[in-house]
């Protein structure tokens, strides 16, 4: 569903930039360089929401030994995807909506959580080899994912439309674009989507949607700024993040509304350690069910992806 690696890395180099100036991957990969950290705008304090989590005893007791015994949790992310997951200011210190679910669910297991940065496409083959415990980097649900691993989904991502802070051209969702100019990265969903869009909107009797195709999503953007096209459009947690950082806020939006064409991130567990998985999604819901994981994706503007169940490989 998501856009290929070589794209992934022209928005790693394009939002690099964005940082610098004013503060996905495939299936989900991420894509967002915090290397010249963000402002204080984009990134929320949640300490006191992580601090709150309680401890479930049960849901200790049933973790598998080795962990429990360890009292630590071994995740391993590609940490460069704001807000997913990526290095705050100081260059070494995990932050995003994913670290800190990733820490309440570890305080409600009664254990603590590592991160540690690895290749995207090393996160599957650590999990299969056990140099890890858990995988969490807006990796997409997949059935072909499955027959490798299991998933608890955390998250719903999908397309969003981006669009000028007000929103003067008036778009409300994808039958708002026929006859306006719309901005994608080439080769991405987003691009198939635009161009499926635009011969709806002609079968309907509407002028087509004109898709321009870059290869640079900070390039998009500056079309969007200037007014030469109406819409971007993007992967949801890419979009917040951008909306809420550029200009401080200033500049971008998002039209409100489900992710188009969207489907669950998962955190990653080997196939053979059930009581971990297990554990996971049930700390994880008991989280969905008080508010606190909620809360976390508020805080960090991406709340449009919340679930309401913890599904175990919930992914089609």
């Amino acid at each position: 569903m998501s856009r290929s690696r070589a794209v992934q890395a022209v928005l790693l180099a394009s939002l690099a930039v964005l940082v610098t100036a004013c503060g996905g991957g495939p299936d989900g990969a991420g894509g967002t360089s915090q290397a010249a950290g963000a402002p204080a705008s984009g990134i929320p304090d949640t300490a006191a929401l992580i601090q709150g989590v309680q401890k479930d005893a049960q849901l200790n007791a049933a973790l598998p030994p080795n962990v429990k015994q360890a009292g630590v949790l071994h995740l391993a992310s590609n940490l460069q995807s704001a807000p997913n997951n990526f290095y705050a200011a100081d260059g070494k210190t995990p932050i995003g909506y994913e670290v800190d679910l990733a820490k309440a669910i570890a305080a409600k297991l009664g254990v603590t959580v590592t991160h540690q940065d690895m290749a995207f496409g090393s996160l599957i083959t650590s999990l299969q080899s056990g140099r890890i415990d858990l995988t969490m980097a807006g990796m997409n649900d997949t059935k072909a994912r499955q027959a490798q691993i299991d998933f608890v989904d955390y998250f719903t991502s999908g397309i969003t439309i981006m669009i000028r802070k007000g929103n003067p051209d008036g778009i409300t969702g994808p039958d708002a674009l026929c006859g306006k100019n719309v901005a994608v990265v080439q080769g991405t969903s987003h691009q198939k989507f635009a161009e499926a869009q635009s011969t709806k909107c002609t079968q309907a009797g509407k002028p087509a949607v004109n898709v321009t195709a870059t290869d640079s999503d900070n390039q998009n953007q500056n079309q969007l700024r200037t007014g030469r096209v109406a819409a971007i459009l993007n992967d949801l947690p890419s979009a917040v993040y951008i909306s809420r950082t550029a200009g401080d806020g200033k500049f971008f939006e998002v039209v409100p509304g489900e992710p188009i064409e969207g489907g669950p991130y998962g955190i990653g567990v080997n196939k053979t350690n059930t009581p971990l998985r297990d554990s996971v999604q049930k700390a994880l819901q008991a989280l969905i069910a008080d508010g606190t994981y909620g809360k976390i994706l508020q805080a960090w503007g991406v709340e449009q992806g919340a679930i309401k169940e913890a599904a175990v490989n919930g992914g089609a």
